[in-house]
């Protein structure tokens, strides 16, 4: 996927699968015994708030998770299903920006970045300054980079519906920083019809989609998805469904997109467990896809599933 002439790769990883810088996290380290290995993936970064946010994963020094198993994040291995409700754990931008490790990536890659402002108009006050810290900081950056705007997010505690309709403002100010933008959006909270608005929007490069899906949407059977409908977070405000039930409800999205005429870049992704799964978003007509949860549910086949993705032949918009 080339965006602007950068080339992104045929493989993302989905916001946050290697942490904020890449590092990963500390069942990486067994799992490459068992084959785990990201080589040939886009690296995109733990999804960052211009202010630092506590969350529900309480972090270290490093911004790794403190908890060997952060109990807001439940795994059904079997299913190959995860809900997490993470909550944007996480330090400032500028905090990041001051470590200058994405400074020193050599290769292009992606910041994911959001606003959890409780207003419009306060969420467009945080994006213009983050373009004033990135204009500030981009100069020394050794790689290209682009910016995932996620506008999707199910567990921050305001309705991601208004944010899809403020898209087109958001990308406009974002434009100003003359680098790709991609913005990341759910099934659950992005209607078609909308998101078809920004095939004409200059400043939209490519979308990203589909993040989790809040638990208790309506347009699942949730007992015989997860086996209850009754999210084991709702006290953490019930948090997003990834894992394998994702990938037939999001390629049908992207199919239907492209149906009626969407030409840009789509980055799909959500349920990609095998080899199968990546056919499945290359039939849908993806320009390229993401891998998250399968780093968790079946890490042995990451690499294979990276490989494969690298033989096809994508659509290049």
């Amino acid at each position: 996927m080339k965006l602007r002439g950068i080339d992104f790769g045929n493989v993302l990883g989905a916001s946050g699968v290697q942490g904020f810088f890449g590092e990963g996290y500390w069942p990486h380290k067994i799992l490459k015994h068992v084959g785990l290995n990201f080589k040939g993936m886009t690296f995109v970064s733990k999804t960052s708030t211009l202010y630092g946010r506590p969350g529900n994963m309480p972090l270290t020094d490093d911004y790794r998770p403190r908890e060997w198993f952060p109990p807001c994040l439940k795994i059904r291995f079997a299913r190959g299903l995860v809900v997490n409700s993470v909550g944007l754990a996480g330090p400032s931008i500028n905090a990041l920006l001051a470590t200058g490790k994405w400074q020193a990536r050599k290769e292009p890659f992606f910041i994911s970045v959001m606003s959890v402002a409780p207003t419009k108009q306060e969420r467009f006050d945080e994006f213009w300054q983050m373009v004033e810290i990135f204009q500030w900081a981009k100069r020394d950056f050794s790689a290209p980079f682009g910016l995932q705007v996620n506008l999707s997010c199910p567990n921050i505690g305001h309705n991601p519906g208004e944010l899809i309709r403020e898209s087109s403002e958001v990308l406009s100010i974002l434009g100003t920083l003359n680098i790709p933008l991609m913005p990341k959006y759910s099934i659950a909270t992005a209607p078609i019809e909308a998101v078809m608005e920004l095939d004409k929007n200059p400043h939209c490069d490519a979308i990203c989609v589909s993040n989790t899906l809040p638990f208790g949407w309506k347009e699942i059977d949730w007992k015989k998805v997860w086996g209850s409908d009754v999210s084991p977070l709702t006290h953490l405000g019930g948090g997003g469904l990834s894992g394998a039930f994702l990938c037939p409800l999001v390629c049908y999205w992207i199919a239907r997109l492209r149906a009626l005429g969407f030409s840009k870049s789509i980055n799909g992704g959500g349920g990609i467990l095998c080899k199968t799964d990546m056919d499945s978003y290359y039939q849908a007509y993806a320009s390229s896809v993401f891998l998250g949860s399968v780093a968790i549910l079946r890490p042995w086949r990451v690499a294979g599933i990276i490989r494969h993705a690298n033989t096809l032949d994508w659509r290049k918009s």
